[in-house]
């Protein structure tokens, strides 16, 4: 683990954009690995979330976010855990995507050994039908977590909810994404395609790239 960690460390401090937040340092004490990151004051995107956002208010927001992820992707790191709680809001108004606490390296050689099964890759809520079936997933797992946050912020709710986090998964792998008109009448034709483009059931008929 502490192999792992300091791996991916190292490749997250690497990462330098201005919607990411930025990894200081890292390093280890008593056998207990850390992370140094930068201190952001506001507060966080799920502190947002409740009621219908208008939906240019919240690609103004996810926009710069899935640049972030873009780049990331760039640099064969995925972050696997997307949603509300790690996107922060700087008091500026700026969303920074933090805690890639469970990111996976792509295509890394050194890490291909290292690579394990049973590594928690994620929220249920915002997690990718591949992922909760225990595939391997891509970028295109991340566009979908991002897609999903989109369909919350202005429908005001999440499209999947259950009482158990395995009831979650089986309606984000089977269940046909409640149309968001449902829950928000305002919502454009072009927002709607939108989210069932990203929130398609298999990867390959999500759009090629988070920046599309």
């Amino acid at each position: 683990f502490i192999k792992r960690f300091k791996l991916e460390a190292r490749a997250l401090a690497k990462l330098n954009h201005p919607n990411i937040v930025k990894i200081l340092d890292y390093g280890e004490q008593d056998g207990l690995p850390y992370l140094v990151m930068e201190y952001v004051p506001g507060q966080t995107l799920k502190q947002k979330i409740g009621k219908p956002m208008d939906y240019k208010q919240a690609a103004a927001i996810l926009a710069p976010i899935a640049d972030a992820l873009a780049y990331a992707h760039e640099h064969k790191i995925l972050h696997r855990d997307v949603k509300p709680s790690n996107i922060l809001i700087k008091e500026d108004g700026t969303p920074l995507l933090s805690d890639f606490g469970i990111a996976k390296m792509l295509e890394l050689d050194e890490t291909l050994d290292l690579t394990g099964t049973g590594v928690g890759m994620g929220t249920p809520e915002y997690m990718a039908p591949e992922l909760g079936l225990g595939e391997a997933g891509d970028e295109k797992a991340d566009q979908y977590s991002l897609g999903i946050v989109l369909y919350e912020l202005v429908t005001g709710r999440k499209p999947f909810r259950a009482d158990t986090p395995v009831a979650v998964l089986m309606k984000q792998a089977q269940d046909p994404l409640p149309r968001p008109r449902q829950f928000a009448v305002i919502i454009p034709d072009h927002i709607e395609r939108l989210l069932f483009k990203a929130l398609a059931k298999h990867p390959q008929d999500r759009f090629e790239t988070i920046k599309s």
